[in-house]
């Protein structure tokens, strides 16, 4: 029988998390929750587009200037934020541990799916926005329960966290990944859930500041969990700068960090589950109303999208235009940490470029303004994959350098360099394809549309990534040395070569081989698909439109 109060109701327009900084440990270009440089989730800026239709409403309204009186609810929206970015922080941190413990890049890749559910939450936001308990609260009908999910799952890893890395046989690589997973599909729940009710929790002259929200407190809660976490569960780092007497181990382990914020989770639910009214009095404020339809209605919808051929034309390129940067933004980072750069120096990169990462859409936005975004996009395609090229060579430089104490300073030096010149080509081409987002979704349902096309977006970052790293195993050649007959094949060949006295050496790194394959794949992706991309800016406004009943 369904209870009484749960109701089903009309969805609003679906959102995507902001983007965070992302060190790079893992140069990547999915969705937030990587361990890379992560490219933006490209829905934060493409809201503040669509919300630009609110000023003129605004005109019209006297209301009292300032956030002074919602000082509570941007805190809280902004505590909300943080605690979405611990759990995906925590995530990205885990590829750069399993390849300390040495695990295959097949189980590498395997990790990685834990990042694909910011990348497809469309598939189930509009159950989100359309169920809820009407006496708790729409929004809080999947706050609560997702937040004590997630605090009793990391309350679960504080405990078993250790065995899970520290097995017999290695670590336990896929129930790493379903309890990561679950912890990545909660949080991107949770953003669903706390993204359509920082809309209604601000009034209209205040609603802006939920994107600032968004981004300051997702990237602070990745640092916390990512950057902060590495560097204080380094014993390396902590008796270099922490500590008078250095100890074998760091300040933290990764259980006491989990138990910590799992003891958080659950606290602060139980404070806004009791304390936080959703339909409180609004004082005379006036709140934005959230546009609405229906489950069905929203789906069907998105089929009708996806069906008309400049747009099925379309996410077919932004399925396959990623593959050429696969290779450098997925396994590098890994490979530098496996060549011996200690995992938290590349996580501490990741600060300084905090900045620039800030800048960087603001300057780049005054070129794509115009009627022709994807040339932008066009012309920093090349460069990107010249970058891919780069990467590989200083992986293969890394080794060489390799000191006694560690790394000379300015190696570091070149590998932020390197870093901070990737982020211009890739925020160079997000900028643009956000700004042609925003230029041919149908205003009249230009959420959902704009949310399909940034799905999409972020799906074919994710997909030539799990790629990329499963392909690095199976290219790689090793031949056994010092015992004759023995072969490095498969594990049970090299342990087999290693018994007899052997030893196991890479002839062939497959790293090397798929950045190689990657460029040459894009650079075909360029010449004959982007001249492709380019032309679909030429198409008229109505082959954008999509027909369905108002």
């Amino acid at each position: 029988m369904e209870h009484p109060d749960l109701i089903t109701h009309k969805n609003g327009r679906q959102r995507k998390p902001l983007g965070v900084p992302l060190p790079p440990g893992n140069m990547r270009d999915s969705d937030r929750g990587d361990t890379s440089a992560s490219e933006p989730d490209v829905d934060d800026e493409a809201e503040g587009l669509m919300r630009r239709s609110d000023s003129e409403d605004r005109r019209h309204h006297r209301v009292q200037p300032g956030i002074r009186g919602e000082l509570g609810n941007i805190l809280l929206l902004l505590f909300l934020y943080v605690l979405q970015g611990i759990p995906l922080g925590l995530a990205g941190s885990i590829p750069l541990i399993l390849q300390s413990r040495s695990v295959s890049y097949k189980d590498q890749a395997f990790f990685s799916f834990v990042f694909w559910p910011f990348s497809l939450k469309l598939l189930w936001a509009p159950l989100v926005d359309a169920l809820y308990f009407s006496r708790f609260g729409r929004r809080k009908s999947w706050l609560v329960p997702t937040q004590y999910l997630l605090g009793l799952f990391m309350l679960y890893l504080s405990v078993s966290v250790n065995s899970l890395l520290q097995g017999e046989e290695g670590p336990n690589v896929a129930m790493l990944t379903a309890v990561f997973f679950m912890l990545a599909f909660l949080a991107a729940t949770q953003d669903i859930a706390v993204d359509g009710w920082a809309l209604t929790m601000l009034s209209r002259q205040n609603v802006g500041y939920a994107s600032t929200c968004n981004s300051v407190g997702q990237t602070a809660g990745y640092f916390l969990g990512n950057v902060l976490f590495l560097a204080l569960e380094s014993a390396d780092f902590c008796n270099k700068y922490l500590r008078i007497e250095p100890k074998d181990t760091g300040i933290v382990t990764l259980s006491d960090f989990l138990f910590f914020w799992g003891v958080v989770f659950l606290v602060s639910t139980t404070l806004v589950a009791i304390f936080k009214r959703e339909n409180e009095n609004n004082r005379g404020r006036r709140r934005v109303q959230e546009a609405t339809k229906g489950v069905t209605e929203t789906y069907s919808l998105l089929f009708s999208i996806i069906k008309m051929p400049t747009v099925l034309t379309f996410c077919t390129l932004l399925l396959t235009a990623k593959i050429g940067f696969s290779a450098a933004d997925a396994v590098t980072g890994l490979k530098l940490v496996e060549a011996g750069v200690p995992k938290e120096q590349l996580a501490l990169l990741a600060v300084p470029m905090v900045p620039l990462q800030i800048l960087l859409p603001v300057v780049i936005s005054k070129y794509t303004a115009g009627p022709r975004p994807l040339d932008v996009f066009y012309k920093a395609y090349p460069f990107r994959l010249i970058i891919g090229l780069e990467y590989a060579l200083l992986v293969l430089w890394t080794p060489s350098l390799k000191q006694d104490g560690g790394f000379p300073v300015y190696y570091y030096g070149i590998v932020l360099l390197s870093y901070a010149v990737h982020q211009v080509a890739l925020y160079s081409m997000y900028v643009a394809c956000m700004a042609f987002h925003a230029k041919v979704s149908d205003p009249i349902i230009g959420g959902t549309y704009m949310t399909l096309l940034n799905t999409v977006t972020n799906l074919g970052g994710n997909w030539p990534s799990t790629l990329a790293l499963w392909m690095v195993d199976p290219l790689t050649s090793k031949e056994c040395q010092g015992a004759v007959g023995q072969s490095c094949g498969s594990p049970e060949e090299a342990g087999l070569c290693v018994k007899e006295g052997g030893a196991c050496v890479t002839t062939l790194d497959g790293y090397y081989v798929e950045s190689v394959v990657c460029v040459v794949i894009g650079l075909a992706w360029w010449v004959w698909l982007g001249k492709k991309m380019r032309r679909l800016q030429d198409e008229s406004p109505s082959a954008w439109r999509c027909r369905v009943n108002q």
